[in-house]
């Protein structure tokens, strides 16, 4: 069995499975919203007179969970900077159906290349902080304190600029029927975001939209990884570890023996954090690993 055959490597490249150990980062967002979104219509409505009539503008559940002018205001609602990109208009099916399938047609892609790890910081970072921008940018420009966002668009802007930033070149069908390079969706995103906000003409939060992406752009240009920064930060504990017990020198069992473990933290890397966190250094050993391995007769170590 060669390098590539192990399980974490197979589990990273195989299609859709429907066992939940390998269920992804991206569906398990959609799952979470869609679940709130539908929860939402068993919860009270919220109701306004407009021109003499009473009109449904909301449900209790999306109202609680959206971010509010006065949050910034208030600690003890700062939850609703998370809360908020996991609940959608239950007025608007067309809210909950647009950010949910870019999120399945491009999500996928973008987290196989960080890695679900990677992705799921990386998304959650992006619900919080572009909440916490259109809450910034309203307070400050005087709206109302019970005005409320609600919608997972800022991090699905992040998304598709990450996917555009990863595969420039790579043909997507805008509504489904016009094929454009992926360059050009994130230039028209972010475009169609610029013009929305300069007018603010409708209800719309462009100020999240715009916030998701200018930060999935310096986050790829700047080749940050929240992952690498958070066990970068707890290394320390590795000093802690016991040591190894003694055992008989065999040099050519032991060499092979280090070359399997090291192909594993390789790999086990690659599964976790995506194959953009691989070093060039690590890509070579990589190299020369695979073929000490198909001259040996494609054997390897046994699945773990």
């Amino acid at each position: 069995m060669g390098i590539y055959d192990r399980e974490y490597y197979r589990q990273e490249r195989s299609g859709p499975s429907f066992s939940t150990a390998s269920w992804s980062v991206v569906g398990v967002m959609i799952a979470i919203n869609v679940a709130l979104w539908v929860l939402d219509f068993f919860t009270p409505g919220n109701y306004a007179v407009v021109g003499g009539r009473s009109l449904l503008v909301g449900r209790w559940l999306s109202d609680h969970l959206a971010v509010h002018v006065d949050t910034l205001t208030q600690p003890w609602l700062w939850w609703q900077y998370l809360t908020a990109g996991f609940a959608h208009s239950p007025l608007k099916f067309e809210h909950i159906l647009f950010n949910m399938l870019v999120l399945f047609f491009l999500g996928r892609d973008v987290e196989q290349i960080y890695g679900s790890r990677e992705f799921l910081r990386l998304y959650l970072t992006l619900v919080v902080f572009t909440a916490l921008v259109w809450n910034a940018v309203n307070l400050i420009g005087g709206t109302p304190g019970p005005v409320g966002a609600y919608g997972a668009s800022g991090a699905i802007a992040g998304v598709v600029i990450l996917y555009a930033l990863n595969f420039p070149h790579r043909t997507l069908l805008l509504f489904f029927v016009i094929p454009i390079p992926a360059r050009l969706l994130g230039i028209l995103v972010v475009a169609i975001d610029i013009y929305g906000a300069i007018g603010q003409r409708d209800n719309i939060a462009y100020s999240m939209h715009l916030a998701g992406a200018a930060f999935a752009f310096i986050y790829y240009k700047q080749g940050w990884n929240f992952t690498r920064l958070s066990e970068g930060r707890f290394a320390w504990l590795r000093f802690f570890h016991a040591k190894p017990r003694l055992r008989v020198h065999q040099p050519e069992q032991e060499a092979e023996s280090d070359l399997n473990q090291e192909v594993d933290r390789i790999l086990e890397k690659i599964y976790r954090e995506g194959e953009a966190s691989l070093t060039s250094k690590e890509r070579k050993f990589l190299e020369t690993a695979s073929r000490e391995f198909q001259q040996r007769g494609g054997s390897g170590p046994s699945d773990k």
